[in-house]
């Protein structure tokens, strides 16, 4: 029998990028925007992404790491605050096992020469399949891809 387990963490990670809150905001609210920047991997033929980018709406992202397991991350919008806010809350499974579930917010205001973008993840990471320190890496890579879509 499978040993069961809940940690309890959360990490925050803040990024000022060269662009308008609007532009910041942009980058999550439509679905060509963010596959540019977490989308699924394009040596992933069976790859899918759905975004509905509304309070109630779903987010889907499904594939498989090259060489690695399969993923999906399903995703409920919470609130949105139109160039400042969004909460939504989402699981992650790796190989039909879920790992995780979370509460993930963004707030993004404006800055001299920007915008800052505050992220705070609140998680239960499951069974010991997830930890809160690989969630925070993982995370912070794809906030920097995101700022490498918004510097170019």
């Amino acid at each position: 029998m499978t040993e069961r387990s809940v940690v309890h963490a959360s990490f925050t990670i803040e990024r000022t990028f060269p662009a308008s809150p609007e532009r910041v905001f942009a980058a999550w609210a439509s679905q060509t925007a963010k596959a540019q920047w977490f989308g699924p991997d394009e040596t992933d033929p069976g790859a899918e992404h759905t975004l509905d980018f509304t309070v109630g709406g779903r987010e889907r992202l499904r594939g498989a790491i090259p060489n690695g397991p399969t993923y999906a991350y399903d995703a409920v919008y919470q609130d949105i605050v139109p160039n400042e806010r969004a909460v939504w809350s989402y699981d992650m499974h790796l190989d039909g096992r879920r790992i995780s579930v979370s509460v993930a917010t963004i707030e993004i205001t404006g800055v001299p020469g920007g915008a800052r973008l505050v992220m705070t993840e609140q998680g239960a990471f499951l069974d010991g399949l997830d930890t809160n320190a690989q969630r925070e890496q993982g995370t912070a890579e794809i906030l920097d891809k995101l700022g490498t879509v918004l510097t170019a």
